[in-house]
């Protein structure tokens, strides 16, 4: 047989080969190279017997306790004040930690009409429309008192509520509350403005 007939003839069978698929098995495919598809590992809720050591492991279920102290990732939260609007000796922070910018006001402002515009009204004054259907009248932000209370004040009573209010820890972040607490500051001074405040060039507007 010639080269180029033995040749041609192999590839024809390979390709007829490639064809069969062979017959049905219940056996997983052998795999020349697994590519990291197999791994030991465990799944959740399985049984681990190299976790029943009594030591650090109590059970022999993989799913196991994280090790005391254990701090997620992008949650160690160092700056006590920043996270709790408060010192650790419990006195609340005195000036909002975060930069103000147009930037934080539009997000504040945003985050306010959310949860807090319902009850505090879009002005801050207490008027929301919850309260038009029975609700508590909250205070208005633009009293002496809440306008002089220090910006952690404000903070804490955002994550922990007071009174009526319930807090909003887990569904507004902390960059949010503090956002808000600025935003509130924005409220309060558009109500109780004076001619100083506005820029030198704009005053003869208003007359």
């Amino acid at each position: 047989m010639k080269p180029i007939t033995f040749f041609i003839s192999t590839l024809a069978v390979a390709a007829v080969l490639t064809g069969c698929q062979g017959g049905y098995s219940k056996n997983p495919p052998i795999r020349v190279h697994q590519n990291m598809e197999t791994q030991p590992k465990y799944k959740p809720q399985a049984q681990g017997k190299a976790l029943s050591d009594g030591g650090v492991y109590k059970t022999t279920s993989t799913m196991q306790a994280p090790v005391a102290g254990t701090v997620a990732r992008g949650e160690q939260r160092s700056d006590y004040e920043y996270y709790n609007g408060m010192s650790e000796q419990g006195d609340t922070v005195q000036i909002n930690p975060v930069a103000i910018t147009p930037e934080l006001l539009a997000r504040g402002g945003e985050r306010y009409t959310i949860y807090c515009a319902p009850c505090h009204g879009g002005a801050g004054n207490g008027g929301g429309i919850m309260v038009e259907h029975g609700y508590v009248k909250p205070p208005t932000y633009h009293d002496t008192r809440l306008r002089t209370e220090r910006d952690g004040h404000i903070f804490t009573v955002i994550s922990n509520g007071i009174r009526n209010m319930q807090g909003y820890k887990t569904q507004i972040p902390v960059a949010d509350r503090w956002a808000i607490v600025s935003y509130v500051r924005v409220l309060q001074r558009s109500q109780n403005a004076v001619a100083t405040d506005v820029p030198e060039d704009k005053r003869e507007s208003l007359k």
